[in-house]
């Protein structure tokens, strides 16, 4: 894909980015040992932690004032089969500073060692686990809003949809960014030779591959498997997502968004032009990143009856 079609601004750290290739084990082992070995990202008034209750490991950003308000479970990013909750230490604390709110960030198992379902398992656990521990973690059970980026975007929507079947409790809203919804998409080879910045159609056949243990796009699929092969989105809760406009994933999101809205679901979809996948984590100090951060923060600060901080 022609740099050109790239917003000036996020050009020069594009290039920078390092071309990996998930399917090679070793690489797979950098990207997942890599994030536990960043910088701590310190927000004022904000303690971060890592907690483990059994199987369950999160890491959670709590305000100094916490006290029985909405709160967060986050779902991190990395194709299904690399990442870790620490990699968006930035994203997740200056949520919590900015809309005083706790999040809580799941680790959650990895492809192809450990398919489907085993990361949606994870962060339903995580789920169950914070509405145990709500009154702990100053947060409201009832008010929760769940969220993720990229793969984790795509998990979190699964989990939204299981917990509609399943859970008494359930989300208030969806925070979902650049989501990894539709596994039909790496089955169109098409897709191949335009080769997208970051995460193209290669990197994502072997991340479904690896996730549903076949070859993307096959007839029937699990249920909560692959959120876009949901037929009936009705009830889900208010949804904000984003995609950039020259990704992979734009058509994906925007179908999806179109269904949810047919289907009566609230939704606000924005649509960032000049930008490429993830660009708000490996990008995040660039204007365009501010912006989309901030409207998404307002957007969740207005669903949640809060004000953000600036």
């Amino acid at each position: 894909m022609d740099i050109e079609a790239v917003d000036p601004e996020l050009r020069p750290l594009l290039l920078k980015l390092p071309a990996l290739d998930n399917s090679k084990r070793l690489v797979r082992l950098l990207g997942r040992v890599g994030p536990r070995l960043m910088r701590e990202h310190r927000v004022e008034g904000v303690t971060t932690r890592w907690l483990r209750d059994g199987s369950v490991r999160v890491r959670v950003y709590r305000p100094d004032a916490a006290a029985d308000g909405p709160g967060l479970l986050w779902i991190h990013g990395g194709g299904l089969v690399i990442g870790d909750a620490r990699q968006d230490d930035r994203l997740c604390s200056e949520t919590a500073g900015r809309l005083g709110i706790t999040v809580v960030s799941v680790r959650y198992r990895l492809a192809p060692e450990s398919p489907f379902p085993a990361a949606l398992d994870d962060v339903t656990a995580g789920w169950e686990w914070l509405q145990a521990h709500a009154a702990e973690l100053g947060v409201d059970p009832a008010r929760v809003v769940v969220g993720g980026e990229s793969a984790g975007g795509g998990i979190a929507a699964s989990l939204v949809q299981r917990l509609h079947d399943t859970s008494a409790v359930q989300p208030v809203a969806q925070w979902l960014f650049a989501p990894m919804l539709d596994d039909r998409t790496a089955a169109s080879r098409e897709l191949d030779g335009i080769d997208h910045w970051v995460w193209n159609n290669s990197a994502n056949r072997f991340g479904w591959s690896a996730y549903l243990g076949r070859e993307p796009g096959a007839a029937e699929l699990p249920d909560y498997a692959v959120p876009a092969r949901r037929e009936d989105l009705t009830g889900l809760p208010p949804t904000w997502l984003y995609a950039a406009d020259i990704e992979l994933f734009h058509d994906e999101i925007v179908e999806y968004a179109g269904r949810l809205r047919r289907d009566g679901v609230d939704v606000t979809l924005e649509i960032v032009p000049g930008a490429v996948h993830g660009f708000e984590n490996w990008a995040a100090t660039t204007a365009p990143a501010e912006r989309l951060l901030d409207h998404a923060r307002e957007w969740l600060a207005a669903t949640l009856g809060l004000r953000a901080a600036a």
